[in-house]
């Protein structure tokens, strides 16, 4: 997979490096999100072993470490695979010992995996850095996949709590980033794309610049075996820790059960813990109208966050079966034909995900202090992006957002200039319209944006 973008990510880390704290590090995010590749991209010219654990029992990733300590050329006089460490303390001792002249990176990639063949390992790494706070120059740095687990591990009850002088999440590409990912193809379809498999590094990857959607999606999902079909299974595997009640509250939100009594009563089952845990990993996201606050409100909703598990869920989830049984083919123009119907709220977020990065750059204000939905208590009146301003938190934007791919009725401006008098009162209003590639208004005070201005690397000033 092509390495681009996460400058942030690698000046963090580099920080980390130059830094005068010794304290270890943690980066954690979901699978597929690009965390070892951009580990090996900041060790490749530093003194690093990086081990990935393997699934072992102890002794087994002893031996396993060992062999990577000396293919990396930091065994000393020892002979590592003759003589492999015979528990961990010796491992992190003979690292201390051979770094003492220069600092050495040691990466443990999927430390959880480690922690389970190793339980008290955690704490052999905290006596370890204690003992050595003064002397050593070995700088650790923990990796893992399991959210989760690695959250816990920066948990105040975890046994290297206050430990870590950097935590990094890593998530995954913001639109524009993932532009980067596929130079070639044009904003209206990077739109799409983005829409069905995310800013996931590899999923994108995966696509094929020079090729169309419906030869992307018959390789990539409508072929027993593709790739993405087979994904879906395993992110929902892998990510949840429990399959039952996640998996079904995840259903519930993928077919439009939205609202918390919607969900229970597709569970048949309290979900508050259920949609805790999920909202923790970042797979679900709770929303409340943005004029209001999430602990006062009780009109919540609930969305999947990752596009492509919305995709999985909601289209391909139905059909995976049949196509496993080599129905693709006929299949496929179904696929294709159901995309306008999920790209709606997609794109919205995505609109909304660039009206974020205009307020960051002060394009749209100075002092935006929140971007969200807005809704009346009866749902009977929706704008589609509200961006709050100030101290006071007065409206300061209303936005309209359609998946087509030209906006040309002036009534949609003024549907929009209605439902906006219904909380922005007597203040000036900057009003948004969004269309994939034009927006056709005469009106020099609407702001518009389309998939170009989505995606462009670099905002362009108005």
């Amino acid at each position: 997979m092509r390495f681009v973008n996460r400058k942030h990510e690698l000046a963090q880390l580099n920080a980390w490096w130059t830094g005068p704290h010794a304290g270890p590090a943690i980066v954690w995010g979901r699978r597929r999100v690009g965390k070892t590749l951009l580990v090996s991209k900041f060790g490749r010219d530093l003194p690093m072993v990086m081990y990935t654990a393997t699934g072992q029992a102890e002794r087994g990733e002893l031996t396993a470490f060992s062999r990577e300590v000396q293919r990396a050329g930091m065994s000393g006089v020892r002979d590592l695979v003759g003589r492999p460490f015979h528990d961990w303390d010796d491992a992190l001792e003979h690292l201390a010992t051979v770094s003492a002249d220069s600092p050495t990176l040691l990466v443990l990639d999927e430390f959880p995996e480690l922690l389970k063949a190793t339980p008290h390992l955690d704490n052999l790494l905290r006596a370890f850095l204690e003992r050595t706070k003064t002397t050593s120059r070995l700088r650790i740095l923990l990796c893992g996949s399991a959210v989760r687990a690695m959250q816990e591990l920066q948990a105040e009850r975890s046994a290297l709590y206050g430990r870590f002088t950097l935590r990094l999440h890593v998530r995954p590409f913001e639109p524009w980033e993932a532009a980067e990912m596929l130079p070639t193809v044009a904003p209206h379809d990077l739109a799409l794309i983005y829409g069905l498999v995310g800013g996931m590094p590899l999923y994108l990857s995966w696509w094929d610049g020079d090729a169309t959607l419906t030869e992307n999606l018959s390789r990539l999902i409508a072929t027993p075996s593709a790739p993405l079909l087979t994904e879906g299974e395993l992110v929902m595997a892998t990510e949840l820790e429990s399959q039952e009640l996640p998996s079904s509250a995840l259903h519930a939100i993928a077919a439009g059960r939205t609202r918390y009594g919607e969900i229970q009563d597709w569970m048949r089952a309290n979900p508050t813990r259920t949609l805790d845990r999920l909202v923790s990993l970042g797979i679900i996201e709770r929303t409340v109208p943005v004029t209001e606050k999430e602990d006062l409100t009780r009109r919540r909703v609930y969305t999947i966050t990752d596009n492509f598990l919305a995709f999985y869920l909601r289209v391909v989830a139905q059909y995976r079966t049949e196509i496993e049984r080599g129905l693709g083919a006929s299949i496929l123009p179904v696929l294709v034909e159901s995309l306008d119907d999920f790209m709606g709220d997609r794109w919205e977020d995505i609109v909304t995900r660039h009206v974020r990065r205009l307020a960051t750059d002060s394009v749209i204000g100075p002092d935006i202090v929140a971007v969200g939905r807005w809704w009346n208590k009866t749902s009977s009146v929706e704008i589609d992006i509200v961006a709050l301003s100030g101290r006071d938190r007065r409206v300061s934007l209303c936005g309209e957002v359609k998946w087509r791919s030209v906006i040309d009725d002036p009534r949609i401006l003024r549907g929009l200039q209605r439902k906006a008098a219904e909380i922005a009162g007597d203040h000036a209003v900057t009003y948004l319209l969004a269309a994939r590639d034009r927006v056709d208004t005469d009106n020099e005070g609407v702001l518009v944006v389309t998939a170009e201005d989505v995606f462009a690397r670099e905002l362009r000033q108005s």
